[in-house]
């Protein structure tokens, strides 16, 4: 019989590992989960700034490359764009489509794949990046709704949910700069930073 306490502990029949909610091991896979999606957020932001040839800069009919090309952000091109003018479907559709493009949603888009994915990244401003991150992907979601494998749930969804979970475990201040972060005056004054 397994004993549930808040370290890992090791069932006498089986010798295998048991990690409770809360333990090392959780911790430790909730702070690489973290990093991993905060790295998401981060490549997309990287790749539509500089064409990098994943999802933007590739040439759709020839697979071509243009890295650095007029596709890049920093040369002018629009990270909403094509997503938004041919990508959307469903009953938002229209509504996505009229800002395709715009100056203020390439912003807001850029500044939003930075700000969360760095967020993440460092374990620092959770609440703030998850809340940011949940609201880009439930926008994101119902831009092509449904979704092409599934009635309603999709990647975008889940990981919503997963945004969620770090900011309850913590995730921030296992390999990250969480608990510093939450010990700065500011964020002490006003928890919503945390």
């Amino acid at each position: 019989m397994t004993t549930i306490t808040n370290r890992e502990s090791t069932t006498p029949t089986s010798g295998a590992v048991t990690a409770p909610i809360g333990g090392k091991t959780f911790r430790a896979v909730a702070a690489v989960t973290r990093l991993a999606l905060g790295w998401i957020f981060l490549w997309a932001f990287l790749d539509k700034l500089f064409a990098l040839g994943f999802a933007t800069g590739r040439d759709a009919e020839t697979g071509v490359v243009d890295r650095f090309g007029p596709a890049a952000w920093f040369n002018e091109g629009s990270p909403t764009k094509g997503f938004l003018s041919f990508g959307t479907k469903g009953p938002f559709a229209e509504f996505f489509q009229s800002f395709a493009g715009a100056t203020w949603a390439n912003w807001l888009f850029m500044l939003g794949l930075l700000a969360i994915g760095a967020a993440l990244m460092l374990g620092v401003a959770m609440r703030v990046a998850a809340t940011s991150g949940v609201l880009m992907l439930v926008l994101m979601w119902a831009a092509v709704l449904p979704p092409d494998n599934n009635p309603f749930m999709d990647d975008h969804i889940v990981y919503a949910l997963v945004l969620v979970m770090l900011v309850l475990a913590g995730a921030g201040h296992t390999f990250g700069l969480g608990r510093w972060w939450e010990s700065r005056p500011i964020v002490q004054r006003h928890r919503f930073l945390a």
